[in-house]
């Protein structure tokens, strides 16, 4: 990076006067009256002989080196007091690190008799699952009018297209109705919550918690700020998410909101105080029956197998009772990119701007990060077609699945799998569902 440089043209007026290399462009930020660069980049300033230091618990950004005690208390970076329902570890899984692998090998290190060994191991495991899933492609009032609005471009009318047939598949499910608490983990904007919200908005006691790990932009949640519906947002890593103090926060809060006894608005007040654990802090609230009431409903969309991880599975009893181990688990959850590699040309396009803010989440969360030999390079090619990868890639990721509805089976679930949309919106098109039994669904309850 450097100061503005002939042949460089001019920034904008009023903009910053340095020139981003990586960007190759001017900086874009609005400097102080008087001045021709930002705060940022204000050590280029002539005048000024104030010196800027690197962050010390960022160096992605500068501060001015006399205000770096102030800058410390409030840095968006620095340690920030965890909140009553972070506990640390609590959703990591295996703890017997033993049984955990050393790194293995790259794919395309793996001898043709190595490979072919792994399919043969792969294709015995899944003889006799049901691999043919039906078809629940559905949708939901709620969504039809942006439906229909030509103003959304592809990129928005897919991702409303998946979000109505989720709704359609919750409602089938009698899952949508008064009294009932809704935890959306992975929120992202916190799009689905809002058009749940939107599809109960006769409905009363109806109360939202989504579990985000990241900073979110563009956020959708204040949209909700004038309705009865509790919203209330954490940051946390789902791994250190206790479920049990979530909950009882969103209920102490939603309580006071009803008696009146707090001015403040309920979502700040409780604040005070990747799919695989989604299922598994789910279920495993089964644990104290005499305490809580068993989840009514479990829906997840599945996607990004390549990114899981032995320890957190929760289908390694299922594994290890079809002679599999850590060592094929982490080969298959990496051939499962094969199922979906075609699609890395459309997924890392340029979007136009006005879609751009809507995918830049999803691109983060989903975008498959693995590498070239991972996806089928040509040290593959001549053992297996694209078409024999891409059917492997599939096989892979219903094994997978299957280890996920056999562990809710035992806990009381019925559990599918079912194709929510077409291969056309999204490869990533499998939605797993799990109900308890018609006897254990608990009654709404109003608090």
């Amino acid at each position: 990076m450097a100061a503005a440089e002939p042949g460089r043209g001019s920034p904008v007026p009023g903009r910053c006067a340095y020139f981003v290399e990586r960007k190759k462009r001017f900086c874009k930020m609005i400097p102080a009256s008087g001045r021709r660069f930002c705060g940022e980049h204000g050590q280029q300033e002539e005048e000024n002989d104030r010196k800027r230091i690197p962050c010390p618990l960022d160096p992605k950004h500068t501060v001015y080196e006399d205000q770096l005690q102030k800058h410390l208390k409030k840095c968006n970076s620095r340690e920030k007091p965890k909140p009553v329902y972070f506990v640390q570890d609590i959703n990591a899984g295996l703890k017997d690190v033993a049984e955990i692998p050393e790194k293995q090998v790259p794919i395309s290190s793996l001898s043709k008799e190595e490979l072919e060994n792994l399919i043969i191991k792969l294709k015995k495991a899944s003889n006799g699952l049901e691999l043919c899933l039906k078809e629940r492609i559905l949708s939901h009032q709620a969504l039809q009018e942006a439906l229909n609005d030509p103003k959304n471009g592809e990129s928005a009318f897919k991702h409303l297209k998946q979000q109505a047939s989720i709704l359609g598949n919750m409602e089938k499910l009698h899952l949508l109705g008064p009294g009932r608490c809704f935890v959306e983990f992975g929120a992202g904007r916190g799009k689905l919550s809002h058009w749940v919200d939107v599809a109960l908005q006769n409905v009363e006691n109806v109360q939202f918690l989504l579990v985000e790990r990241a900073t979110t932009r563009f956020k959708v949640d204040g949209k909700h700020k004038r309705r009865d519906s509790i919203f209330e947002r954490l940051q946390v890593d789902i791994q250190h998410l206790c479920l049990n103090l979530a909950l009882r926060c969103l209920v102490e809060s939603y309580t006071a909101c009803c008696d009146g006894e707090n001015e403040q608005p309920a979502p700040k007040r409780s604040r005070t105080d990747m799919t695989e654990v989604a299922s598994n802090n789910s279920a495993d609230n089964e644990g104290n029956k005499e305490e809580s009431k068993p989840v009514a409903g479990i829906v997840i969309a599945l996607c990004c197998h390549h990114k899981c991880d032995w320890t957190h599975y929760v289908g390694r009893e299922f594994f290890k009772s079809v002679g599999l181990g850590p060592v094929e688990f982490h080969y298959f959850q990496r051939m499962s990119s094969w199922a979906t590699c075609g699609l890395q040309e459309t997924t890392t396009k340029a979007y136009t701007s006005e879609e751009s803010e809507d995918q830049t989440n999803d691109t983060e969360e989903h975008e498959q990060t693995f590498s070239k030999t991972e996806s089928g390079s040509d040290t593959l090619q001549g053992i297996l077609t694209v078409e024999e990868r891409k059917e492997i890639g599939c096989l892979c990721k219903r094994l997978i699945d299957h280890g996920r509805i056999e562990y809710l089976q035992q806990r009381g679930y019925k559990a599918v799998l079912q194709y929510y949309i077409e291969s056309a919106v999204s490869l990533e098109n499998v939605l797993l569902t799990a109900v308890p039994s018609p006897s254990l669904i608990p009654e709404p309850t109003h608090v």
